[in-house]
């Protein structure tokens, strides 16, 4: 791209937007740039101003923005300052005095043509378009609404003075979209040279066609709003994306405000105020607008700037530069594609309008690269605008921060992106429910009375493993402390016995005033404790799961025939679950694992001995993930879903049977089976249970497979 070092913004931009920000009480200059650029183009396109170029002939300056930024930003305020302050008096000697002398020449010199071609008298000629030059109406400076003939009909006015231009100004555009359809449509055509195409109507006594006049009509717009309004997720979004689509993207400049921006973030209401007050404020707008009231002269209409080879060619490679940029984007990005290759014609443009407002006989390679440098910025703030959140990002956001379970109603009135078509809400929340688990924000599904769907979103806090917490006490119940523990320092804990040889007491929860009782759970934990009374060796347990950080540590009845152990797991999320959703997230993990825990670890007030046995602490592998335990999210519906296909197994068998994907079953059936020998069994029991196992899978192992290479296997390690 253009190499923009050092370039400075117009000095009319730099001076009137420094007066913006101070009166605004913001600090986000973009926005303003372009807001500035459109109130002097339409002083440039009211007084004609043309660009003269070699290779693209004339080229009426005009100016296109889309202004985005939040309620409260200063949209309004900014605006109405520079129409009152600054452009006031060009206003008022342009429609005053200016408008009225062009008018009445350009009316004698059709009324001279046309005497000469009809041998008629040119006073009889004058009075006729006069007449009809009265008969369009008052000339509106500026309007907010419009339909196709009536702008027409200003054209027609607007042709008949030979000056002038058309200027929409829409505030709230987001809200104003849809009943402006069709005059921002003719704009879509005006905008490029100000020339339309008439509209063939019946000729009668009531409506007489008028005569077609050649000449053109240069055309500013100001649309500005709120994002939220035009990006509502329905049908006034669809619709911006249509307009920019077919042509507001390449033809518009764009702003889009920060809200960190704001005065108030960076300057205590001190300086606020003093910045507001300046003196300089006042003697930066006199200065503008006794400049601007210059510009009104009629000397100044009609101002023609030649452009250089040089300026041109820096131009012509600023064009080139921007294509090549354009060509490398995917099919799917037509909408940023047009408005980049299209910069080249917008810095055109705007460099005209400097170089008026400079009253430059030429545009200046200066006048060119302070507008190619506003229109890159506009080109970033273009990236935000479509870079917005579409409706489930937002909808997931909303759910993590609501504290109160909400139904659909209450999402229908509070959002109003959230679409009244039951399938399209339905499809919304899945959404949000599926980007929200990369945001670590979970949704939660309820049904209540009359099967009343019920929603509640939290965002999930990822485990620190310098920060597990616990709870602890010389007692059973009452003065449990509160602490966090680095994982790798938790055998500290589950290895400590008192002076007197009595074991601690220690909880995966924290309690109220330390007393250990159900109803002063504090909610959150970030690990879960399981006790294994037998059935499994530490051996197997440890191999079985490998794959998560864990620590093991022997209880005071274990032995070496019937081990009994206690697994401690650390999880990938703080969790905050009431007693009745954490009782059901352990039943779904005990019910999970491949070996019988007690079902007591269900309990949220449960409370474990420590002892100083043996203990084996596994620092490698992941995070035990509980996101599909959790009760009422979509995870959990699918884990249970999946849990139904394989509920008559026992746990060893529903374990593997989970991980046999294709091209892996062969050896999970291996690692089930040396599973059953490190459990004890023999050869032919293990034989016997490997093959009642595989005839509750669908596909099943051959037996031929089976007896040739697990068993083979089984009986290698039988026999060492």
């Amino acid at each position: 791209m253009i190499d923009l070092t050092g370039v400075e913004h117009h000095p009319a931009v730099n001076e009137i937007v420094d007066v913006l920000c101070k009166k605004t009480q913001n600090t986000d200059r973009g926005f303003f740039q372009v807001e500035v650029v459109y109130f002097l183009g339409k002083m440039a396109s009211c007084m004609r101003a043309t660009v003269v170029t070699k290779d693209r002939g004339d080229i009426p300056v005009n100016s296109y923005v889309l202004a985005l930024a939040t309620s409260g930003y200063g949209k309004g305020h900014s605006v109405n300052i520079v129409e009152d302050r600054f452009c006031k008096a060009f206003r008022k000697r342009f429609m005053d005095s200016t408008l009225a002398t062009k008018a009445d020449e350009h009316l004698w010199d059709l009324a001279n043509e046309r005497a000469l071609l009809n041998q008629t008298d040119p006073q009889k000629e004058y009075d006729g378009l006069f007449n009809a030059y009265r008969r369009a109406g008052a000339f509106p400076f500026t309007f907010d609404s419009g339909t196709t003939p009536a702008v027409k009909q200003l054209r027609q006015k607007l042709l008949l003075a030979n000056a002038g231009a058309i200027n929409l100004q829409i505030d709230e555009i987001g809200s104003n979209l849809i009943g402006q359809t069709e005059v921002l449509t003719v704009f879509l055509e005006l905008y490029d040279q100000g020339l339309v195409k008439q509209k063939l109507v019946k000729n009668t006594n009531e409506n007489e066609r008028g005569d077609d006049l050649d000449g053109k009509t240069p055309t500013n717009a100001l649309f500005f709003g709120t994002p939220t309004k035009v990006f509502d997720g329905g049908a006034t979004e669809d619709l911006m994306y249509t307009f920019l689509e077919i042509g507001f993207a390449r033809r518009c400049l764009f702003g889009m405000g920060q809200q960190d921006r704001r005065a108030f973030n960076s300057k205590t209401a001190a300086e606020i105020f003093a910045d507001s007050i300046q003196p300089a404020n006042d003697a930066t707008i006199h200065k503008w607008a006794s400049h601007f009231h210059d510009l009104a002269d009629p000397a100044m209409f009609g101002w023609r700037m030649e452009m250089p080879d040089e300026v041109s060619i820096q131009l012509l490679s600023y064009k080139i530069a921007c294509e090549q940029v354009a060509e490398e984007m995917g099919d799917h990005e037509e909408i940023k594609k047009a408005e980049l290759g299209h910069r080249y014609f917008k810095a055109l443009k705007v460099a005209g309008i400097y170089a008026f407002i400079d009253r430059s006989m030429q545009v200046e390679m200066d006048h060119l690269m302070s507008a190619i440098k506003l229109v890159e910025e506009s080109g970033t703030a273009f990236h935000k605008i479509l870079s917005r959140e579409p409706p489930y990002m937002k909808l997931a956001r909303f759910m993590a921060n609501t504290t109160n379970e909400v139904t659909h109603a209450d999402l229908m009135e509070s959002l109003p992106f959230f679409k009244k078509g039951v399938g399209a809400r339905n499809e919304m929340m899945t959404l949000a429910i599926a980007w929200g688990y990369k945001q670590h924000i979970i949704i939660k599904k309820s049904y209540g009375e009359n099967n009343i769907e019920f929603f509640k979103g939290e965002t999930l806090k990822e485990t620190d493993l310098d920060a597990m917490s616990v709870s602890y006490s010389h007692h059973f119940a009452y003065h449990n402390s509160a602490e966090t523990a680095p994982f790798t320092d938790l055998h500290q804990l589950t290895q400590a016995m008192q002076e007197d040889g009595s074991p601690y007491h220690w909880s995966n929860h924290r309690f109220k005033n330390g007393h250990r009782l159900e109803e002063n759970v504090l909610p959150g934990f970030n690990l879960i404790v399981l006790d294994v009374d037998g059935g499994v060796k530490i051996e197997s347990a440890r191999e079985l799961l490998k794959e998560y950080k864990s620590l093991i540590y022997t209880t005071k009845r274990h032995t070496e025939q019937e081990h009994r152990f206690r697994l401690v797991l650390p999880i990938n999320y703080y969790l905050e679950l009431e007693t009745d959703e954490y009782k059901e997230f352990m039943n779904s993990i005990i019910s999970w694992l491949p070996f019988k825990t007690d079902t007591a670890a269900n309990q949220r007030s449960k409370k474990w001995e420590t002892f100083n046995g043996q203990y084996f602490l596994n620092q490698e592998g992941q995070l035990f993930d509980a996101l599909p335990f959790i009760p009422k999210t979509s995870r959990n519906e699918s884990w249970r879903q999946d849990f139904s296909k394989v509920e008559n197994m026992d746990n060893l068998e529903r374990w593997f049977a989970a991980q046999m994907v294709p091209g892996q079953r062969n050896n999970q059936m291996i690692r089930y089976a040396l599973a059953l020998v490190d459990s004890g069994m023999n050869f032919m029991e293990v034989q016997k249970q490997v093959l009642a196992f595989n005839n509750k899978l669908s596909p099943k192992l051959s037996e031929d497979e089976i007896q040739n290479t697990i068993m083979v296997t089984v009986a290698r390690r039988t026999k060492g």
